[in-house]
């Protein structure tokens, strides 16, 4: 049976639920997304919904290979949804309880310590000092690339390596795969803030040429800080050499032109020539 959302005794209801509450009820239908569940507690409609990253963190599988219509669940309740008039249900969380309990315990800024346990294509897994193991991955912890370092690497073994005891900073729990993200790289000083603190606009530096682009080149000006050196930003006398005909390894000095703190970037020019009276 429908409800309509001026139901009183549905909304009613869903003001008594409360993010935590562990609800029990049967599995009406399993969609590609979702699976809905008529509530021992509300059993007019299947207002329960359980989302496929909320369904379990021990299987990749679609849903509906393991639950169906008829399957009896218990699950923790993340969102009450008032507009939609639903409740929204997590099956990982009471899958493992523990793992939940110590991941929802955490705050953002929190430092977390522990051992770096696998090295994988898309981020590092961490052993944590504290909590329970994870159920399916080598760590609790897990760190993207980007989270790394603040500066540019080709291989995450430049930063990092297997068996090194690291302590980080907690960005999120995340809920779909059951860890803690963290960031090693907010533990550092960040080198562009630095760079940009001690440098100005129209300053003259000296600095490397790193790679060259079909637009200009690029020019390290301090550890992990490059500057764009554009094709066009070359100041030179119409007819003369162009003043950016550089090479990989050249030494060049250059003014800063832009410091772009939210975007992290820099753009340089060479210098005028000086003009002799």
């Amino acid at each position: 049976m429908s409800r309509s959302k001026d139901d009183p005794s549905l909304t009613g209801f869903l003001s008594t639920v409360n993010v935590g509450d562990v609800l029990t009820g049967t599995i009406t239908a399993v969609e590609r997304s979702d699976a809905l569940v008529l509530l021992d507690d509300f059993p007019d409609a299947p207002i329960g919904v359980i989302g496929s990253l909320d369904f379990s963190w021990r299987s990749s599988g679609a849903m509906a290979e393991i639950l169906g219509p008829g399957d009896r669940v218990h699950a923790e309740v993340v969102a009450v949804d008032f507009a939609q008039r639903r409740v929204r249900l997590s099956r990982s969380a009471t899958e493992n309880p523990r793992l939940w309990a110590f991941l929802k315990e955490l705050r953002p800024g929190q430092r977390l310590s522990g051992t770096v346990a696998a090295i994988e294509r898309f981020g590092v897994f961490v052993a944590l000092d504290e909590g329970p193991d994870h159920p399916v991955f080598p760590g609790v912890g897990f760190i993207t690339m980007p989270e790394l370092t603040w500066r540019w690497f080709q291989d995450p073994s430049e930063v990092i390596s297997v068996g090194q005891y690291i302590t980080c900073e907690l960005l999120a729990f995340d809920t779909s795969n059951g860890e803690a993200r963290l960031s090693l790289r907010a533990t550092q000083p960040d080198p562009f803030r630095q760079f940009a603190d001690h440098t100005r606009v129209g300053q003259v530096v000296d600095g490397t040429v790193t790679q060259l682009v079909p637009f200009g080149a690029f020019v390290r000006l301090a550890d992990g800080i490059e500057g764009l050196l554009h094709s066009t930003d070359d100041n030179t006398t119409p007819g003369a050499p162009s003043r950016t005909a550089v090479e990989v390894g050249d030494h060049v000095s250059v003014t800063i032109a832009a410091i772009d703190l939210q975007r992290r970037r820099v753009a340089v020019s060479r210098p005028c020539p000086h003009v002799r009276p």
